[in-house]
């Protein structure tokens, strides 16, 4: 039975709606984690360091696809719930040409500073090369990435979940024997890596642009004459602003990450920190999944003004998290050096390092799905500035000043234990906003 934005939702509906967009970040994550798996344990530590180094810069460019995709689908989403069909389309299509504009210009400017930004990002002269060929191998498919990004969410927009998931998982199967054949098979190195990566991309890019221009798309979102309209376009990429600051802001981090761990650990600390970012990402991911799932219910039903509804969805997705993140956390805890001899078995220092690290990390996973969730429900709300400070908090403030200070007195642990530290002030950041703003929104 076919859900809709517009429906009443229970337990079961909303998980059933959420469900593509939750399996669908989980498998982005693991075929991420594929990716780590195969250089770390076929090309070397080394070239798994410098992959985890640079990654910090590529995220940036992520983030823009980000902004426009949960950003626009936002706006799109209360643009429908309030009755205006041909101006949702317009503004759909806006956000797409923007989106493609945005992406060759970042393509070329990436490209041009790779290498400076590299040293800048703490590259030794034994990883800079691999650290250059991966980034600029990665970033000619920049325009697919942000279309991947961008497309996932205007499908959830025109009630396709389901397509959604289907093209993540082709794109991840992609990437995935593309990994094998490019560096088990033809020894391509780091660069095949990169390549595979970018021609998955390609199709997580492609497959839905050909849907929406197709005959077979019968939903309200489709492409249509549009032009630049400013105030609605500066609108979105505001709204949009808190995933874009995420992403920006935790490959800041992620940089002061690696200089820390370079000082105290020295590449084992580097390589250590990529496992834990790899497989934390697969957590992190059903949280993800459910935001971005859930988040365009929340927006139409705002644009219609429907306050029942809003207060049921609020509480039930609040149910449904803090369940799940106690659920996680524990299981986290419990599979941290299981998940470390996938990685570095072949390395007993790093084995131990790594396994220490993510028992420590998985810790805040189950008040994290509440922060995250926050930011989306405001993201939904159209309140790109409450979204967008969260996230800046969250992403960049917090963890800065955890990574800088707690090194100090607990040396590598206390580099561990800062997104601990930031997890936990973002939370009660988190529950204030929620308690200033209820009365405004009405969710409870």
């Amino acid at each position: 039975m076919k859900i809709s934005l517009s429906d009443s939702f229970s337990y079961s509906k909303l998980l059933r709606f959420t469900f593509p967009s939750i399996v669908m970040m989980i498998f982005t994550s693991i075929y991420s984690v594929v990716d780590g798996f195969f250089v770390s344990n076929i090309v070397g530590k080394t070239a798994f360091a410098a992959v985890n180094l640079i990654f910090p810069f590529i995220m940036v460019l992520g983030g823009m696809g980000a902004m426009f995709g949960v950003g626009g689908s936002a706006l799109v989403a209360k643009t429908l719930g309030e009755g205006e069909t041909k101006k949702a389309q317009r503004y759909f299509t806006m956000m797409i040409y923007i989106m493609v504009i945005v992406g060759v210009v970042f393509t070329v400017l990436g490209i041009v500073f790779m290498r400076p930004v590299s040293y800048l990002f703490g590259a030794t002269e034994g990883m800079i090369d691999e650290c250059v060929v991966y980034g600029r191998t990665i970033l000619i498919f920049n325009t697919a990435m942000l279309a991947q990004y961008t497309f996932q969410s205007y499908l959830i927009v025109a009630e396709k979940p389901k397509l959604g998931l289907l093209v993540t998982v082709l794109a991840g199967v992609t990437n995935m024997v593309l990994d094998y054949l490019f560096m088990a098979v033809f020894d391509m190195g780091i660069f095949g890596a990169a390549l595979a990566t970018g021609l998955s991309q390609c199709v997580g890019g492609i497959i839905p642009l050909i849907w929406f221009l197709s005959k077979c798309n019968k939903s309200a979102l489709r492409f249509t004459k549009t032009k630049i309209e400013l105030k609605p376009m500066l609108k979105a990429c505001a709204n949009g602003a808190s995933e874009m600051l995420s992403s920006v802001s935790g490959s800041i981090t992620g940089i002061l990450y690696n200089l820390q761990l370079i000082k105290y650990a020295g590449e084992d600390g580097v390589a250590a920190y990529g496992v834990v970012m790899y497989a934390a990402y697969v957590f992190i991911a059903i949280y993800m999944g459910f935001c971005t799932g859930s988040s365009p219910i929340m927006g139409y039903h705002y644009g219609a003004q429907n306050h029942k509804e809003m207060k049921n969805l609020f509480k039930k997705s609040m149910t449904l998290l803090g369940v799940g993140g106690i659920i996680l956390t524990v299981t986290g805890v419990l599979l941290a050096r299981p998940i470390a001899l996938v990685f570095v078995s072949y390395d007993k220092t790093l084995l131990e390092l790594t396994a220490r690290a993510f028992a420590i990390c998985a810790l805040p996973f189950m008040i994290m799905s509440i922060n995250m969730y926050t930011s989306s429900l405001f993201t939904a709300l159209n309140n790109g500035g409450v979204s967008a400070a969260i996230s800046f908090l969250r992403a960049l403030i917090f963890p800065t000043i955890s990574i800088l200070v707690l090194p100090i007195f607990f040396e590598i642990d206390g580099v561990w234990f800062s997104l601990v530290g930031s997890e936990i002030l973002s939370f009660i950041v988190s529950i204030i906003f929620l308690i200033a703003y209820k009365k405004k929104y009405k969710y409870c």
